[in-house]
């Protein structure tokens, strides 16, 4: 197994579409799409994001994760991640996670005691205590020592691209198509 950084554009879309799906499920409503386009749109755009994936020795996708930089660009954030086959590996998502963490300075950001535990086991060891009870988690080389210490993780305002949308019909008309056409066209084989 191994690492991929998907850099084709339109291997890029359909695994963002495909991951936006698989991470927030069927009854989402426009969350997944908005997620998809501000990625596209504006972090893709500013080289602030990167699409990976965990694939077999035939390079068949296993898992999926969507990174972010920071604002000093020293460290990634994972903002979603999804298995797609745990038939042939155990717990593939993980297994990603566990390869990120040892390549790149990596943050996680749990939820709840399970999450934690989760990445705990794939090799996220340190642990800060954020704001709203959020655990977040730091791969062996990430630079930060405590909260103060890091940098702020470059995102976008979800809620003003639902109401982009509300605004330019034909934009959301074109982010559908996209994230509908790269669901359709999810590739085999990276």
């Amino acid at each position: 197994m191994r690492v991929v950084h998907i850099k084709n554009p339109q291997q890029r879309e359909a695994c963002l579409a495909r991951l936006c799906a698989e991470a927030y499920g069927q009854q989402a409503g426009l969350r997944p799409l908005a997620t998809f386009a501000g990625t596209l749109g504006l972090l893709i755009k500013q080289e602030a994001a990167r699409v990976l994936a965990l694939v077999d020795d035939q390079s068949h996708p296993l898992a999926l994760a969507l990174l972010a930089l920071d604002e000093h660009g020293s460290s990634m954030t994972v903002m979603l991640l999804a298995d797609l086959d745990e038939q042939r590996v155990k717990r593939p998502a993980e297994r990603l996670v566990a390869e990120l963490a040892n390549k790149a300075p990596l943050r996680i950001d749990a939820q709840d005691a399970a999450q934690q535990a989760r990445f705990r086991e794939a090799g996220i060891t340190r642990w800060l205590e954020g704001k709203g009870g959020v655990r977040i988690g730091l791969g062996p080389k990430h630079p930060a020592s405590s909260l103060a210490d890091l940098p702020r993780t470059l995102t976008f305002d979800e809620a003003a691209v639902i109401q982009s949308f509300k605004r330019d019909r034909a934009q959301f008309d074109d982010y559908k198509a996209r994230f509908v056409s790269g669901l359709e066209h999810f590739p085999a084989t990276l």
